[in-house]
Formats: structure tokens, C-alpha cells, sequence
């Protein structure tokens, strides 16, 4: 990707682009919670020849924290206004677990710019199914990504799948984090405090793809059955891995992406 900073009305971002064909609209991705662009590469790597933005959320990677707190709402206006910058007039969005929440306020909110919608290992918020306790609490710090010791001993057991195989997986997926700072991470986790899309889910009119990891301890698979009965233009399909699939399956992932872009309506 070619990463580059934008200042997109006041706010300086860390865009990365993946170039490609232009005849297609490009793929906007929201990332996970504190992750940064790096973090994705493998899923970007495996797709086939589509245009992919992603950028640092503020306060995330490279992206400077925000003065005040922020709302989806926000998030999703500034993902539109980068767009406008970088010459797009509409974008196939993908939003994977925190980032889902932000793909679906985009889809709803800037619905003429959103042509298909894709949520990975997401669910509708606040109102979801959630995790057990002793997951919740090890997603409530940072600490993993500044502790590698403690991210290589609790990966399988929050991010279940692939990663449950061993330290070696976790480390690769480690060499491409780019730590920022605990406010980033806890403006995220304030953001989506209380923040649910179901009243609205209904009035969605793009054709989405629901992904789901049927070992999914974080973002249990139900939620994405949730998505796609209440979205109604949506279809489900459930990977045999974890939360981490577009990493960890990327290949997989990328084919299914792929032929959801670019199948007929």
C-alpha cells in the first residue's frame, strides 16, 4: 500500500491505498479496534485488483488523537469527506469488528455513496450477544498490543480459530502493529458506548455480505445471524475460524469478498 497523510477538515489522517482498477468502485475499509493499517495487509495483499482505502482512526496508528471524543456519526463523515479528497464519488465499504459499526453507520448515513456493504466478525452494537466476561475484560485494555508476552498467551482465547494454534501465528500478526497510545484506545471504546444500529438495520438498501467466524469467542457467530435476517438485502457466510479470519484466512476471505463485489446485484 501507499501510505500518506491527509488533512481531511482539520484532521490529519494516515491513508493507506492499495491502487488498482479504477473502472471499479474502490473498497473502503473500517478497521478493528487499535488497529492500524499494517494490520490488514494480508487481507489487502489478497484481494484482486480492487482500489483499497484504509485509514489510522484518530488516535490509532499514526492518525494524532482527536482534541474531543468522537461518534460513529463523526467517523462516518470524515470517511465521506476523505473520499470527496480522494476523488470517489461512491465506495464498496467493509467494516470489520468495531470498524462493522462504523461501516454501518456509513451505509446508512451516506447511503447514495455506499454501493455494497460488508460486515466481518461484527455485530449490531450495544444490543448484541455478547462475549463471555473473561473475554470482555481482556478486550477492555490495550494491553495486548503493548505486552507481546500477554497477547501471545491470550490471542487464542479472544480471538479463538487459527489463532488457538500457537504463539507463532500471533507473532506474525504482532510484526504489524504500530502501538499509538491508551487514549486511542479508549476514545474507540467510548465512541460505540451505548451506540446500536438495530432500529435501523431494516432501512438499509445495499446488498450486503455478512461474514461470521464460527469460532468467534469475541463477537459471537449469532450476532452475524442477526445482521443478515434484519439487513434485507444481506447473506451469511460463515467461515471455520476465528475473529481474525480476514488475517488468518485471507485468502479465503479475499475470494469471498471478491465475488460479492462483483457479482450482480
Amino acid at each position: 500500500m501507499q501510505i500518506a497523510f491527509h488533512d481531511v477538515a482539520g484532521q490529519m489522517l494516515r491513508v493507506g491505498i492499495r491502487p488498482g482498477d479504477g473502472a471499479q468502485p474502490p473498497l473502503l475499509l473500517f478497521n478493528g479496534i487499535g488497529a492500524n493499517i499494517e494490520l490488514v495487509s494480508p487481507f489487502v495483499e489478497a484481494l484482486a485488483g480492487r482500489e483499497t482505502i484504509v485509514f489510522d482512526v484518530p488516535g490509532v496508528g499514526g492518525s494524532p488523537a482527536p482534541a474531543l471524543p468522537y461518534r460513529p456519526r463523526a467517523l462516518a463523515k470524515l470517511a465521506a469527506r476523505l473520499l470527496d479528497q480522494l476523488g470517489h464519488r461512491e465506495a464498496d465499504v467493509l467494516g470489520v469488528s468495531w470498524g462493522g459499526a462504523l461501516a454501518q453507520q456509513f451505509a446508512f448515513q451516506q447511503g447514495a455513496r455506499c454501493r455494497r456493504l460488508v460486515l466481518a466478525a461484527t455485530s449490531p452494537g450495544h444490543l448484541m450477544v455478547p462475549a463471555r466476561p473473561s473475554v470482555l475484560l481482556k478486550m477492555a485494555s490495550p494491553r495486548r498490543y503493548r505486552d507481546r508476552g500477554y497477547m501471545e498467551r491470550i490471542a487464542g482465547d479472544i480471538y479463538g480459530g487459527a489463532m488457538r494454534a500457537g504463539p507463532e501465528l500471533v507473532r506474525r500478526h504482532l510484526r504489524h502493529v504500530r502501538w499509538a497510545s491508551d487514549r486511542g484506545y479508549y476514545l474507540q471504546l467510548l465512541a460505540v458506548m451505548g451506540w446500536t444500529s438495530l432500529p435501523w438495520l431494516p432501512l438499509l438498501r445495499q446488498p450486503a455480505l455478512v461474514m461470521a467466524g464460527q469460532d468467534d469467542p469475541l463477537v459471537p457467530a449469532i450476532n452475524g445471524r442477526i445482521l443478515a435476517a434484519l439487513i434485507p438485502r444481506a447473506r451469511l457466510v460463515m467461515l471455520d475460524d476465528g475473529h481474525l479470519f480476514l488475517v488468518t484466512s485471507a485468502q479465503q476471505s479475499a475470494t469471498i469478498v471478491d465475488d460479492f463485489l462483483q457479482s450482480a446485484a
